[in-house]
């Protein structure tokens, strides 16, 4: 086993430890549950929730394969899950009441952050990029491999109050210190390494398809792989919509994937200043199976469903558990109008920007109108974690009076 300087990694501690003394500084995010009845979630009976049942059962194909005593969190242990998940898996297609089955097996409880009650809820798609298997003139920009240098820190596995707290770096001279920046890295920090999987044709795609951690690389023979997330250079994410409102180049409205990449295109010689705002840089790996799958492999390690997929916050809500969303989308096209999203998700993926208990990336799946959806979709919303009922009574006896 490797050993590492820990320097660093008790320094981040310090600080952390500092800023929750800081009576300045926010609450902290705190997944607040309450139960409540399904009359409570509006559109219930509206839904389709048979999309759902199929979704669900292939997180219990994994959480089943877990120890009994596996934490999920709030939601219990795996012990608490596995009755429903057999029951769902020994359904027979197609699923005459889904909805009975959810009511019958779960109990609906609305969450909070501390007494806040609406998150943000955005969206994320697979997009499709054009590769080369060789580095030519236009096919310069390469897709990394993770570095086997890059060490990656749970800081809970040192202090459980950091749990779900990562960081990551590189050990130099006995020190753990911050892994190369996304503008050291396009600036050939990682170069003559052997780490390039594929090069694709402009930076900005794979800057694109960095920020929704999966997609589809076409060959020019026809040949279509899947590639999808393996680590980050740990670096804090920062949107870079949020620099360009503060140059005054975007309104706080126009924000969207839309927009940022037509300023990007607009500006190509200030483009790498803009994309090294974001000092986060992902690396992939080639994704088992082919295009015939319903979507590319998620968090849990099971294949994303379109529309039914949701990536969290894993320190708040564990994978593989339902949840039934109440926000709104944009329309299916330019100058269409917003339309409500009330529907039964499954917590399936997690992602860098994903932070806080109320926070969720809704997974349309891929192609021209998935891509509209995730760029536009920006919205508040309330959502409720279905549990299975002796769970919820368990978090109904523990309420403060």
């Amino acid at each position: 086993m490797k050993t590492y300087g820990g320097h660093a990694v008790w320094l981040v501690v310090v600080l952390f430890l500092l800023a929750a003394c800081d009576e300045r500084a926010p609450l902290p995010d705190r997944l607040v549950l309450e139960p409540v009845g399904f009359d409570a979630l509006t559109g219930w009976g509206e839904d389709a929730q048979e999309e759902a049942l199929a979704t669900f059962r292939r997180s219990c194909d994994v959480l089943r394969a877990r120890p009994d005593d596996a934490s999920l969190g709030a939601a219990g242990t795996v012990a608490d899950w596995r009755g429903t998940c057999e029951a769902a898996l020994a359904l027979e297609e197609p699923f005459g009441d889904a909805r009975g089955f959810f009511e019958a097996h779960f109990t609906p409880v609305a969450a909070f952050n501390n007494d806040e009650r609406e998150g943000l809820y955005t969206g994320y798609y697979e997009p499709e990029l054009a590769g080369a298997r060789a580095p030519r003139r236009t096919f310069a920009t390469p897709l990394y491999a993770r570095p086997d240098d890059l060490v990656s820190v749970d800081l809970g596995a040192f202090r459980p109050e950091l749990q779900g707290t990562r960081i990551a770096g590189w050990v130099i001279d006995g020190h753990l210190v911050p892994y190369a920046s996304r503008a050291e890295i396009e600036d050939g920090a990682l170069e003559g390494r052997g780490l390039e999987l594929v090069w694709v044709e402009d930076p900005n795609d794979a800057f694109f398809l960095q920020i929704q951690g999966s997609g589809k690389i076409r060959f020019e023979d026809g040949a279509v792989r899947r590639i999808g997330y393996a680590d980050s250079n740990g670096h804090v994410y920062f949107p870079i919509g949020r620099a360009l409102v503060a140059r005054g180049e975007l309104t706080r409205e126009e924000v969207s994937l839309q927009s940022i990449r037509a300023w990007l295109e607009a500006h190509p010689d200030a483009a790498p200043e803009l994309r090294a705002q974001n000092p986060s840089y992902i690396f992939f790996q080639w994704l088992p199976g082919n295009d015939s799958a319903p979507g590319p492999l998620g968090a849990q390690g099971v294949a994303l469903t379109p529309g039914r997929s949701l990536a969290v916050d894993t320190r708040f809500v564990a994978l593989g558990i339902p949840l039934w969303l109440e926000a709104r989308v944009p329309g299916a096209g330019p100058g269409l109008s917003d339309r409500s999203l009330r529907r039964l998700l499954v917590a399936q993926d997690t992602g860098s920007a994903i932070k806080g208990p109320l926070r969720g990336d809704v997974f349309w799946g891929s192609g021209a109108a998935a891509e509209w959806l995730a760029g536009q979709m920006k919205a508040p919303g309330r959502s409720y974690l279905l549990l299975p009922a002796a769970v919820a009574r368990r978090l109904e006896e523990h309420r403060d009076p």
